[in-house]
């Protein structure tokens, strides 16, 4: 789960790294959910370091960007622009559905789904439909941990063996440093056997205690603190954390503490592998035969604190405002979350439990079936959310990653997510 990495090997985290620009494609708008397109399914992941795809030109705006905001307006146009960038991705990373949003004061909005909610059936992607939002859900947990932070009950520099035993560099890894993905933990979801495990039987559960058995089967990769390295573990420790804490199981501490001060009515933190209705299928070629299957119903314990949570477009708006603005933590904590470092993608740096990628801040998400992308840009008070029902990447690329890239360099050509610069590849 590496900002995309929760897919398993790279499952409940978002970004990859660099992207793939999107020419222009034969304009056709989409209003509200465009008649069915069907396309191959995909994968999930965080900030995967793959070697990008030469970048073909990203189309140039029909009408520039506002001086003050950076935000280009959503005329007609524009809109039919975004369509046509919408459906080229798809095309070719073969998504079956995508829904896509933008909303900003003063400069319009822009809500449409393409494509599929179920290949089966045909059913069309739809703006209300409920997915799987993997990493997402780090957000989720972090922000409940700084709500213990505001109330004194925990600090940031403590360290994570006061609250759990067994922890490899227990008594020097502190809270901050799990959540800002500097621990040095192995990360669970990458281990070859727990991988295998998984897919023999995805409906299989586990317990948030064998998630950090794998890792701490692992040696640790370097000393607390001393580099960036996204780890679903760091999460899972949170979460006990919070537990600890509270006294309450996680998803209950969540529900009340964070979805209902923040109206998020639609987001869920479920028990088990069932979704609300209506939902989107989720398709993944993380499978134990490499063939693309529909994981919708497939058990999420194994992302638990990490990336199990549910959600919709309207609620992922809402919340990635909330989640930047920092509305329900004291302004100091929201000052400590937003201290960012270096990560491994150029102009990008994490805080706690959230990135700032050219401006844009949020976190975004991917577990086998699904990808999010809820960021906002508080120069021009703009919010982007990407939902799709895949995570099958393309020549190394997050699909989300590729509709983000495709969508800012058409409205936001000062702040392109994730940025051009190629990553080189990381090793192992």
């Amino acid at each position: 789960m590496k900002p995309t990495h929760l897919r398993l090997r790279r499952a409940c985290a978002a970004a990859a790294a660099t992207g793939v620009l999107i020419a222009p494609a034969a304009a056709g708008s989409a209003s509200g959910a465009s008649a069915p397109e069907r396309s191959a399914p995909e994968r999930s992941a965080p900030f995967s370091a793959a070697a990008a795809p030469t970048p073909t030109p990203t189309p140039t705006p029909t009408a520039s960007s506002d001086a003050d905001t950076g935000f280009t307006p959503l005329t007609p146009a524009v809109a039919a622009q975004l369509d046509a960038a919408v459906r080229r991705v798809m095309r070719e990373a073969q998504v079956p559905g995508v829904t896509v949003g933008l909303w900003a004061p003063g400069k319009g909005s822009y809500l449409r789904s393409f494509g599929v909610a179920d290949k089966a059936t045909g059913a069309p992607m739809t703006p209300d439909l409920h997915v799987r939002i993997g990493s997402e859900t780090k957000t989720f947990t972090v922000t409940a941990l700084l709500q213990l932070v505001d109330q004194g009950k925990v600090a940031l520099d403590d360290p994570i063996g006061k609250y759990v035993t067994g922890v490899p560099n227990g008594d020097r890894i502190t809270l901050r440093e799990l959540a800002g993905m500097r621990s040095g933990l192995f990360n669970y979801s990458l281990d070859d056997a727990f991988v295998k495990k998984f897919e023999a039987d995805p409906q299989q559960s586990f317990t948030p205690q064998q998630l950090l058995d794998v890792a701490f089967a692992h040696p640790v990769l370097f000393e607390p603190g001393a580099e960036f390295d996204y780890s679903n573990t760091n999460l899972i420790l949170l979460g006990l954390v919070v537990e600890k804490i509270t006294g309450r199981p996680l998803h209950d501490v969540i529900t009340k503490d964070v979805l209902g001060p923040a109206g998020l009515r639609s987001t869920v933190f479920p028990t088990s592998p069932a979704l609300p209705a209506p939902y989107a299928h989720g398709y993944t070629d993380q499978t134990a035969s490499g063939q693309v299957e529909d994981s919708t119903h497939w058990n999420p314990s194994w992302a638990w604190a990490a990336g199990e949570m549910v959600s919709d477009v309207q609620n992922l708006r809402s919340w990635a405002r909330t989640l930047a603005t920092g509305t329900l933590l004291k302004p100091a904590t929201q000052a400590e979350r937003l201290k960012t470092t270096p990560m491994d993608i150029p102009g990008a740096g994490y805080g706690l439990g959230i990135f700032d990628v050219q401006g844009w801040i949020g976190h975004n998400g991917s577990i086998p079936g699904y990808e999010v992308l809820p960021v906002y840009l508080p120069s021009a008070q703009a919010t982007m959310v990407i939902v799709l029902n895949t995570d099958s990447q393309y020549k190394g690329q997050e699909p989300s990653t590729l509709f983000g890239e495709a969508v800012t360099g058409i409205v936001t050509p000062d702040h392109v997510y994730p940025g051009h610069k190629p990553v080189a590849p990381k090793a192992g």
